[in-house]
């Protein structure tokens, strides 16, 4: 009896892990749609991961307000040759100056999918930026490269 009372001590636990593992691994082997990570309609179909986004100032010389119109048109120019395509948002940028008082300023953000981002396209992305700075002479200009902001010097 207390040999069958430790079989039943042993058994039953091995045979829950037994069912536990058996359910997670049927899991893995269904389709993405189950899993909630993507929606059937969209399986299979072509996508791109990379976003590259610079953010276009209104300003010119840090607080003259201007038309940055031209700027936007060049920027979308060189992103759509770079990567096939680009997307014009307009938007307002805010933050606090040395005093702490509100500074805000429209800015248009200018952004494309990438197939390939490498590091000589990331670099002529930079260099991009860097020009846009030095030619409205900003103190820096934003860009975002997969979520992450830089801030171009």
């Amino acid at each position: 009896m207390l040999e069958r009372k430790r079989f039943a001590f042993w058994i039953m636990p091995l045979i829950l892990f037994i069912c536990l593992l058996g359910s997670a691994v049927y899991a893995t082997g269904q389709p993405e749609a189950a899993s909630g990570k993507h929606p059937s309609a969209l399986k299979g179909q072509y996508y791109l991961e990379d976003v590259v986004k610079i953010y276009v100032p209104s300003t010119y010389d840090v607080d003259q307000p201007i038309d940055n119109t031209p700027y936007v048109n060049k920027t979308l120019e060189k992103f759509s040759g770079m990567f096939g395509g680009a997307t014009a948002v307009d938007g307002t940028g805010a933050w606090l100056s040395d005093d702490e008082q509100l500074v805000k300023e429209k800015v248009t953000i200018v952004y494309s999918f990438a197939e390939d981002l490498d590091k000589k396209k990331i670099k002529q992305v930079v260099d991009y930026a860097r020009a846009l700075k030095e030619e409205m002479k900003q103190s820096s200009v934003s860009l975002e490269v997969n979520g992450k902001m830089y801030f171009i010097e």
